[in-house]
């Protein structure tokens, strides 16, 4: 690996435990759309997904802006109080600054909720460039959400890497052609070692936060 001087990371399920929330968002969904819940494991496939496709994939016959409302209203009530970080992770951003590493949020999830979790762990600050799909014509895992991180951070993509936890996270830093590290607390991907994804296999995966420093 060329010498690395970029970190990007994902929000949801790498940095902040949103797991919670989204799959209480779900099954708020399913229970108004259809009056039942939906197995967990289905959902949890989805995570990384934009909304807009894994809604109109499960809810064909309804409007996307209707089920995206339904949705989001209950996000929007229930977001903050349903947070945390994983363990280690503000620290480890902290530290990458700290190391003089150029640092940078890569993530599907809207603007306004990503800067609510960011401002809730005073984390905003530590980040030199932020990427969300209102950033964006094309999404994960697409490149073009970490092309655009690259081009603000005026970084290369042999020398930057990004932590994520789905295969879409892994995915887009391929087609980036920057280094792709998996965290183990992934929820989307469990277990998952790099033999199991094949083709879609992580560069590297670290079990704890610091093991980042070890790769880069």
């Amino acid at each position: 690996m060329s010498k690395i001087d970029t970190v990007l990371f994902d929000f949801d399920g790498t940095i902040m435990d949103t797991n919670n929330v989204i799959l209480m968002s779900w099954q708020h969904t399913f229970r108004t759309l259809e009056n039942r819940e939906e197995d967990e494991s289905k959902l949890t496939a989805t995570f990384g997904e934009p909304l807009e496709y894994t809604l109109e994939r499960f809810f064909p016959d309804v409007p996307v802006e209707e089920s995206i409302g339904v949705y989001r209203s209950y996000q929007r009530k229930n977001f903050s109080d349903l947070i945390a970080l994983f363990p280690g992770m503000k620290e480890l951003v902290i530290e990458c600054k700290a190391r003089g590493y150029k640092t940078g949020l890569v993530t599907s999830r809207l603007k306004r909720t990503a800067m609510e979790g960011l401002e809730k762990f005073d984390l905003t600050k530590h980040f030199d460039v932020i990427v969300t799909p209102e950033d964006t014509d094309k999404h994960k895992p697409d490149p073009e959400p970490v092309n655009i991180a690259l081009e603000k951070l005026g970084s290369q993509p042999g020398n930057a890497v990004m932590l994520g936890d789905t295969l879409f996270d892994i995915q887009c830093s391929h087609n980036a052609g920057i280094g792709a590290v998996l965290v183990s607390w992934s929820l989307a991907l469990a277990g998952k070692t790099r033999e199991d994804l094949g083709e879609d296999a992580p560069d590297h995966i670290i079990e704890k936060p610091e093991e980042l420093f070890e790769i880069i």
